[in-house]
């Protein structure tokens, strides 16, 4: 791309003859997937109504990121190309993945784009070759040429600087603490429940039955794709409603159509589809029963104080001692034997959200603080004095289904 192509207003060459507000300190959104995208705009909202802040987003190269200019777009975000942003220097920029990050001019802050730090990834170089360390706190990925990446680490619970400082000890002093933004805006959001019952098509009084995949061939999806159907086979449509909630990878690796065409008998039985640009926190707060598997949902579900069942769960993927790995020591699974009403009813039977204390309080050991936290962090990086005003969580913005 040649620079006649570069956005010219707020920050081209010569931008500052059009600007309608100037001497702004500029930060740079780097969104490389929905997923991703969706995680660091919790952060760049906590920017709102600073008149010495603008914010422009560029969309950095990823494997599934189809769908990002459309995500993009339909927030109104300036859009910067990545060779443009590449070659710019910004007073900071925010991020939730890794990918391409080095080239990236400015003060780096990066985030999780999950249930904090819980899968595990082979390991390549250092003194542990061939060993497993957690996805985006290995050395392979926050050091480049010698050096670290990021500015500062973005975590969720303290005890994830044990694994940082094992995995790639230079990193530990860029690491902060601030905490889980999903599991706030959960927490908010679990008084909305029958408003997001009804917006899913269950609120006739009919129990909500969640059924979320993560993407990768060892998901729910990718092992028990049957599932929905068994569901609407067996579950009484007028007591139950089945809702799917697919990881944006699924969606944006293989695309909308061919998604609604896998399930198209499901969805002629009753099945509701959530779109993947949909809150998925809205959805999960709306559910009686949440079955999933190894994916992030599947955990953040535990705060919703419902029984939380597995379809599929690959434990040897999961970082030991993560939230996902202590659902997996306590959640059932789903048998494909029996029926499936019997095994909801029994999970829900005696039921104690209890049961979920510890994976809950390994989400977050900031709970409630993400949103002060992360403001003084990117203020701090900015330079700029943090605004007076109280940064509110909110709930989640009510779902809607896939047309």
């Amino acid at each position: 791309m040649s620079e006649s192509q570069w956005r010219p207003v707020p920050i081209g060459p010569g931008a500052e003859r059009w600007a309608t507000r100037r001497e702004c300190k500029t930060v740079l959104v780097v969104v490389h997937t929905v997923t991703s995208g969706q995680r660091v705009l919790e952060a760049a909202r906590l920017l709102e109504n600073d008149l010495r802040i603008r914010v422009v987003f560029t969309h950095a190269p990823d494997v599934f990121g189809d769908g990002v200019r459309d995500f993009l777009a339909g927030i109104g975000a300036a859009q910067v190309p990545w060779e443009q942003a590449t070659r710019t220097e910004f007073d900071l920029a925010l991020a939730a993945s890794l990918q391409g990050l080095h080239e990236v001019h400015a003060p780096l802050i990066v985030m999780p784009h999950g249930a904090g730090h819980n899968k595990l990834v082979v390991r390549r170089r250092g003194r542990a070759v061939g060993s497993r360390a957690a996805y985006d706190l290995d050395a392979q990925r926050l050091v480049h040429d010698g050096a670290l990446v990021p500015t500062s680490i973005v975590l969720a619970h303290s005890e994830d600087l044990g694994h940082l400082g094992r995995s790639c000890p230079e990193a530990v002093p860029a690491a902060v603490v601030c905490g889980d933004p999903c599991y706030d805006v959960l927490v908010a959001s679990l008084e909305c429940r029958p408003s997001y019952q009804v917006a899913l098509g269950a609120g006739d009084g009919r129990k909500l039955v969640v059924v979320t995949s993560t993407w990768g061939q060892k998901s729910l999806l990718g092992r028990r794709a049957d599932l929905w159907s068994r569901l609407l086979a067996e579950l009484p449509e007028d007591e139950f409603h089945v809702v799917a909630l697919l990881h944006p990878n699924v969606w944006y690796g293989y695309g909308t159509w061919q998604v609604k065409t896998w399930l198209a008998d499901c969805l002629r039985h009753g099945l509701s589809l959530v779109p993947p640009e949909a809150d998925w926190r809205s959805v999960l707060a709306a559910a009686d029963w949440v079955i999933g598997d190894h994916g992030s949902a599947t955990a953040y579900a535990a705060v919703t104080g419902v029984p939380v069942l597995l379809g599929s769960f690959a434990d040897a993927d999961c970082q030991p001692g993560s939230a996902q790995s202590l659902l997996g020591a306590v959640a059932p699974r789903v048998s494909g034997r029996g029926s499936l009403r019997r095994q909801l009813l029994q999970a829900a039977t005696g039921f104690d959200a209890g049961r979920h204390r510890d994976v809950v309080g390994r989400l977050t050991s900031e709970p409630g603080r993400f949103n002060r936290n992360m403001r003084q962090l990117m203020y701090r990086r900015l330079r700029l004095r943090v605004p007076a005003s109280v940064p509110a969580t909110l709930p989640a913005v009510p779902p809607y289904l896939a047309r």
